[in-house]
């Protein structure tokens, strides 16, 4: 078993079983399925988020192996994700409490608490009306940039994400009668319950990752400059050099127009 609780869940729940807390826990639902639930809620008078996750069954675990899918069978995906983004320097979830229980992967338990991130938009919200309302050069130039570099960063530390969308990025927006500023930019990167951790990221799933990024891209009226500006922070080299595997960006150009098609066939959402 493996138990983290900060200072404020220590004292809260000084003598309890965190496991028993955590399913008493009362908010506003978020998403609820027959292993895993999440919510926020307040304690103390200051909100976070609860990811709680429940035994999965190996009827699931072999379903997900068929389909060559990984099973998430809990928390810990995101737990050690999250700390191996903070070392990255990519800033992400900051967690207030974590457990794990259950050797048997079918009937592990397992939650995960993590600061509620206030006064923020998603990516995707936020650049929704790009199109007929875009941005400065300022902001959009700090934007790709931002995402770029935070990318390649999550990828050299051996994490990829598997849902990497721009609506998994929250904005923080500024303070009232302030506006947004390029140079004060904060970008915070969510949802890490599928994520992968590993020493060295395969190159498989970074294509995986920057196919799902640029498909999420796809109609907020991003230029061809945007595009190689994105490349050329992601890898960190000049851009000529970058350029010089042409054949491997439009194989990711060609998987993310994939994705769009299939999208617009199924009327899907993100």
């Amino acid at each position: 078993m493996t138990i983290f609780l900060r200072e404020e869940f220590e004292k809260c729940w000084a003598g309890l079983d965190p496991f028993e807390q955590v399913k008493q826990l009362k908010g506003k639902v978020f998403r609820e399925l027959e292993a895993r639930r999440t919510l926020q809620f307040e304690c103390a008078g200051k909100s976070y988020f609860a990811k709680i996750h429940g035994s999965v069954g190996w009827k699931e675990i072999l379903a997900n192996l068929l389909r060559f899918r990984l099973p998430v069978l809990g928390a810990e995906n995101e737990w050690l994700a999250i700390q191996r983004l903070e070392k990255a320097e990519v800033p992400t979830m900051t967690v207030a409490a974590y457990g794990k229980r259950g050797k048997n992967p079918a009937q592990q338990q397992s939650f995960i608490i993590t600061d509620d991130l206030t006064n923020t938009i998603s990516l995707e919200d936020y650049t929704l009306d790009w199109l007929k309302h875009p941005p400065s050069y300022a902001i959009k130039y700090q934007l790709i940039k931002k995402v770029a570099e935070y990318t390649r960063k999550m990828h050299q530390s051996g994490v990829n994400h598997r849902d990497y969308y721009i609506c998994h990025y929250l904005l923080r927006l500024p303070e009232p009668g302030s506006q947004l500023s390029a140079e004060t930019l904060k970008l915070n990167l969510i949802d890490l319950h599928r994520a992968q951790v590993r020493s060295k990221t395969p190159a498989r799933w970074i294509k995986k990752d920057l196919a799902a990024l640029y498909f999420s891209v796809l109609d907020i009226g991003l230029t061809y400059r945007d595009v190689l500006r994105f490349i050329r922070y992601y890898t960190g080299v000049p851009l000529r050099q970058a350029l010089n595997n042409q054949r491997y960006w439009q194989s990711i150009t060609h998987k993310a127009k994939k994705m769009y098609l299939r999208k617009q066939r199924k009327g899907d959402a993100i």
